[in-house]
């Protein structure tokens, strides 16, 4: 006969996985630590395999509970929606919950929710931002139903639909330092700082690799700078610390300002492609309808002419 589990056990595991330890999961839980241990023996015995492997820091998830744990998050997504569905119903608007990378916030979404809004009655809206490595963390947990993100072609355990074509430029102060200014070729990369966006970030993950793959750089060193975010660079570029890698999307009012100027790199064009990423549940109520006006009324980015 096929194993019971109980619903009650599968939520108190799923937390115990998530907080890594049985005393977080117990305070996460309002259950005593002795309480939590017993739901999850239980739980083991009814399947018949561990699901931790105990030691001294905390637990660690066995080859069958990470299986199970994809399992109880999809219930918790479940159940999650079955509430908001009864309760509002799926023609109410209920709360729209989106994730963002940090890029596709500032200069994707905003439009899209312009739009959105304009042709749908006024629901309660919120934008989580994040890195990308972030953002996909908490789509997994069931935290947000959709997210739009860059430079992915995977993402394991969640769906992917490629919606936006992007390209990222070289960009310098229009007036920048003559060391910058005599740039002109890969080559002349070595010999000047660059200015990098945070380790999980999908815009360096894809600089990086067109780097690498090109023979110019392979990642950053001493002398460049890392920062947290594009508008941050851009003012770093603009005040002559660097040479940055950014998103035409982000760059076009600059570059017609004569603020930045782009700088042609023979042997350099680094292609991606913004995403929107869920679960493979499918999607309901407001963000459904959110994702086909995307689809339907994608932005158009400004052209700029700062070539």
């Amino acid at each position: 006969m096929l194993p019971e589990i109980d619903s009650r056990r599968l939520e108190t595991f799923r937390v115990v996985a998530q907080e890594g330890q049985v005393s977080a999961a117990a305070r996460t839980l309002n259950l005593s630590q002795p309480a939590v241990t017993a739901q999850i023996r239980q739980l083991e015995a009814d399947l018949g395999k561990p699901l931790f492997m105990r030691h001294a820091s905390g637990v660690q998830l066995t080859e069958a509970g990470r299986v199970l744990l994809d399992y109880a998050r999809k219930v918790r997504r479940l159940l999650e929606e079955a509430g908001q569905r009864v309760q509002a119903g799926e023609s109410a608007a209920g709360e729209l919950r989106l994730g963002a990378s940090t890029t596709a916030a500032a200069y994707i979404l905003p439009p899209l929710i312009r739009s959105f809004l304009a042709r749908h009655r006024a629901a309660p809206l919120a934008v989580e931002v994040a890195n990308t490595d972030e953002v996909l963390t908490r789509v997994r947990e069931g935290r947000m139903p959709l997210a739009l993100v860059e430079g992915l072609t995977r993402a394991p355990g969640l769906s992917l639909r490629p919606y936006l074509r992007d390209e990222l430029v070289a960009v310098r102060a229009a007036r920048a330092p003559a060391v910058l200014a005599e740039v002109h070729s890969l080559a002349g990369l070595a010999a000047v700082p660059l200015i990098w966006r945070e380790a999980g970030s999908g815009t360096r993950v894809v600089v990086e690799r067109a780097l690498r793959r090109a023979r110019a750089i392979a990642g950053p060193r001493d002398s460049d700078l890392v920062v947290g975010d594009t508008e941050s660079i851009k003012s770093c570029v603009i005040e002559g610390l660097g040479i940055g890698f950014l998103s035409r999307w982000s760059v076009h009012r600059e570059l017609a300002r004569r603020e930045l100027e782009e700088i042609s790199l023979p042997g350099l064009s680094i292609q991606r492609t913004f995403s929107w990423v869920q679960t493979g549940g499918g999607l309901a109520g407001q963000a459904a309808a959110f994702l086909r006006h995307a689809q339907q009324h994608p932005p158009v980015p400004a052209r700029s002419s700062g070539r």
